[in-house]
């Protein structure tokens, strides 16, 4: 069994659109255990219930953001070692910075492309037979 088939990504994003974009990438890539949530709330409900072994988030979302669920993920000892990817869509340095601080293991800029999310992912758990 392959990475590929192991890994399970949760992709937290509160727009439709961005998590089927997303989707498709990873299952181009080859990764079809994944699961979605539309704030920061319920992927830490999502996490609760069923860890995942890699989390892509979007910054801005209502509720709980990005930078609020990373510093959740960390603190709670079953996630903390869960790698996180924060999707971005603007070059925001203080957020970059207070991420970095927070532990987030990669960054994503939007919109994303295959290849650059085959390099994020790859930067955080290995290679991708």
């Amino acid at each position: 069994m392959s990475i590929k088939d192991q890994l399970k990504v949760l992709i937290v994003d509160d727009h439709r659109t961005s998590r089927m974009l997303i989707r498709d990438a990873l299952e181009q890539l080859g990764i079809k255990q994944i699961v979605f949530a539309v704030d920061g709330e319920e992927a830490l409900k999502a996490m609760m219930a069923t860890p995942c072994h890699i989390i892509i988030s979007d910054f801005n979302m209502p509720k709980i953001d990005g930078i609020q669920l990373l510093k959740a993920i960390r603190s709670y000892p079953a996630t903390k070692k869960v790698p996180f990817i924060i999707l971005t869509s603007k070059g925001d340095r203080e957020l970059v910075q207070k991420a970095a601080q927070l532990g987030v293991n990669n960054f994503l800029a939007k919109p994303i492309t295959v290849p650059v999310l085959k390099k994020t992912i790859e930067a955080v758990v290995g290679r991708l037979q």
